[in-house]
């Protein structure tokens, strides 16, 4: 059983760089939202972590959050939101090796997009190993 951690918040409506900088923290760390109100990660030290951050800039900002502990109680939900992290870390994984494929890919930048996007890899997608495998025989390719 994966115990999600759940954060909604509210701010005011301006200046609308706070909900703004707010949304793309939340997209950054790769959460997904539940009924575009509730935003939703797997629960880790790093996740539990950055949530509390986020929390703490939210109120500093003059708004609210609220930040939980859950579990589904049921197991199709929690496939559910299974599934929409690994198509949304499958779908950047393709699109990076698609970049990969490119001639003269630029590596280190590629690289360093994976990187990015493995910290979002919560449920260590297959895809996101071959991505690995090809970088890496990419590299090896330009000794």
């Amino acid at each position: 059983m994966i115990t999600w951690l759940l954060l909604t918040y509210k701010l005011p409506s301006d200046p609308s760089a706070r909900r703004v900088y707010v949304w793309r923290k939340l997209k950054k760390l790769g959460a997904v939202t539940i009924f575009e109100a509730v935003w939703v990660l797997p629960d880790s030290p790093r996740t539990h972590e950055q949530f509390q951050w986020l929390v703490a800039e939210i109120q500093e900002m003059g708004g609210e959050a609220m930040f939980w502990k859950a579990h589904a109680e049921l197991a199709s939900q929690e496939q559910e939101l299974t599934c929409r992290f690994s198509k949304q870390i499958d779908a950047a994984y393709q699109t990076l090796l698609e970049r990969i494929e490119q001639p003269e890919p630029n590596l280190s930048v590629l690289a360093q997009e994976y990187q990015q996007i493995a910290q979002r890899d919560y449920f260590h997608s297959q895809l996101g190993q071959q991505v690995r495998t090809r970088l890496l025989a990419s590299r090896g390719d330009e000794s």
